[in-house]
């Protein structure tokens, strides 16, 4: 074993605070949509169809461009990448600190997907480097549980500038951040790439980033459509992953592979890219409705709903870092299993909560859901990372990101069309009494509703029951899709991650994190 990096704990810290930095203004955004889609001087008037695209913007080109980074930061050079991402990062939040309409926000959001792109896969990929593979398993804990506290420090940091400044000061926040990551990075963090890595492959790059951007594009528009059978989703979805197929087929024929499938063959490798996409696929659409559910319906502020979401972040922080010893004790299929069990139950309570349930009970959900993430990420990532060589862990990264992402658009886009479906069904019926010019804009949300009902002055009281009411009734249809989801991800961890490892039982199936894996020997 090669002698472990002397700074590593304190690169760890800087890696941990880049990805706070993209994580925090995500979840920042989760209690800043209802303030953006306020009128001006409060907000920019975005609409529902408006908000999501300043979310899906940036997944749409972090998505893309992930796979791409990845590859760059094992060639170029993993700090090279990191720099670079973070600068563009914060160049993205300052213009969309500044954006004078929704067209603004949702290009410089744009923006700060780029930079984020090129962050994501550098953090783990760095990290990957610098610890040896027997501290790996505690290190992506740690570096997990800063998930966890990027969740705990957004929405409250969130609430309490949306308290006190217009709304651009949620984006602006990121900038004297990014410029303490930028100085400490250029300290601490060592240069890392692959010694040896090969000829450019020019044709598999473009067919991933071109596939990619294509499938995104049309799960995000059928999302906005609420309709995935129109031409122009079908069209790029479809087209998309022909050329994700085409990409596939001309890797594994290729001697020099920007990604080499026999990975895919690993069933835990496998499983484990599955059940990120899948567990953001549950989880995304419901952060996306929550935010709505607390503040519209509930009529809690924007720093009351990041207090509230507070044991989610809690339960990440103080579980992901132990993990590893739940997993070394009862193997990745059991933890796992749980643990989306966990998160399915959580996501299925939605389905009973209404304008009056209590505070507690909210917060007992939350904390399972954060429990169940908490005993979920580490060990997939782990299983990742570790099927890689250590030289390609842009490429582990990268793919790692990937299926999160792509899994957390879906979200977005399949249940926040379930959603939107739901509740313009439901609204429907009491929406006689609005003016023809102001119907169809009625329709669209609970905020839109509730602000036409304003508009109408005496008149409109009449649509605020039914708009919570149907809202609620929403909410539960798409709780549920989303619990089934998470069931489905109990399903594949239950039958293709490995079980319990007999600490070094010889010819036994080894458990991603564990120190007996690729045939380490447990110290004595």
């Amino acid at each position: 074993m090669s002698q472990p990096h002397r700074r590593r704990w304190a690169i760890l810290g800087v890696l941990m605070l880049s990805l706070l930095i993209v994580v925090l203004d995500n979840s920042i955004l989760n209690v800043a949509v209802k303030t953006i889609a306020s009128p001006a001087p409060v907000g920019i008037g975005a609409t529902q169809s408006e908000l999501e695209w300043a979310i899906n913007s940036y997944t749409l080109v972090f998505a893309g461009l992930l796979f791409t980074s990845g590859l760059l930061g094992d060639r170029l050079g993993r700090k090279k990448v990191l720099l670079f991402g973070i600068t563009v990062f914060g160049i993205g939040s300052a213009l969309a600190a500044l954006s004078t309409g929704p067209g603004e926000l949702i290009a410089y959001r744009a923006v700060m997907g780029l930079g984020a792109a090129f962050v994501m896969p550098a953090t783990l990929a760095v990290l990957m480097n610098v610890f040896e593979r027997d501290e790996q398993p505690k290190a992506i804990g740690i570096w997990a549980g800063g998930v966890g506290l990027a969740i705990a420090i957004g929405p409250i940091t969130g609430g309490v500038l949306l308290e006190h400044f217009w709304w651009g000061s949620v984006f602006l926040v990121n900038v004297p951040v990014v410029l303490l990551a930028l100085a400490l990075m250029v300290w601490l963090v060592p240069e890392s790439r692959d010694p040896r890595p090969g000829r450019v492959d020019v044709p598999g790059v473009l067919l991933s980033v071109l596939g990619l951007v294509l499938l995104v594009y049309g799960i995000i528009r059928g999302g906005e459509l609420a309709d995935f059978t129109d031409v122009t989703v079908l069209l790029p979805a479809l087209a998309g992953l022909a050329v994700l197929v085409g990409f596939v087929l001309y890797e594994k024929r290729s001697d020099h592979p920007a990604l080499d499938m026999a990975y895919f063959r690993k069933p835990a490798f496998s499983a484990a890219v599955a059940a990120i996409a899948l567990v953001f696929f549950a989880l995304m659409g419901v952060t996306f409705f929550s935010a709505f559910y607390l503040q519209s319906v509930r009529g809690y502020s924007a720093l009351e709903s990041g207090l509230l979401i507070l044991p989610l972040a809690v339960a990440q922080m103080v579980f992901a870092p132990r993990a590893r010893l739940v997993v070394e004790r009862f193997g990745a299929k059991a933890v796992c299993t749980i643990g989306m069990l966990a998160v399915a139950v959580g996501l299925a309570s939605f389905a009973f909560f209404d304008a009056g349930t209590p505070v507690w009970v909210l917060e007992v959900v939350f904390f399972l859901q954060g429990a169940g993430m908490a005993h979920i990420m580490p060990p997939v990532t782990v299983a990742v990372m570790q099927a890689l060589p250590r030289e390609k862990a842009g490429s582990g990264s990268a793919v790692n990101n990937t299926f999160r992402q792509v899994g957390g658009a879906l979200g977005v886009a399949v249940l926040g069309s379930v959603l939107s479906g739901t509740y313009r069904g439901e609204i429907e019926g009491h929406l006689g009494a609005v003016p023809a010019a102001l119907r169809e804009t009625a329709g669209e949300s609970i905020e839109a509703t509730l602000a036409v009902a304003e508009q109408l002055g005496p008149a409109g009281r009449g649509l605020v029951a039914p708009a919570y009411d149907a809202f609620l009734d929403a909410m539960h249809v798409t709780a549920i899709g989303s619990a089934a989801v998470a069931v489905l991800g109990a399903a594949v961890v239950a039958l293709f991650l490995p079980g319990r490892t007999p600490q070094g039982g010889p010819g036994t199936p080894t458990v991603p994190g564990s120190r007996t894996e690729a045939g380490e020997s447990v110290p004595r």
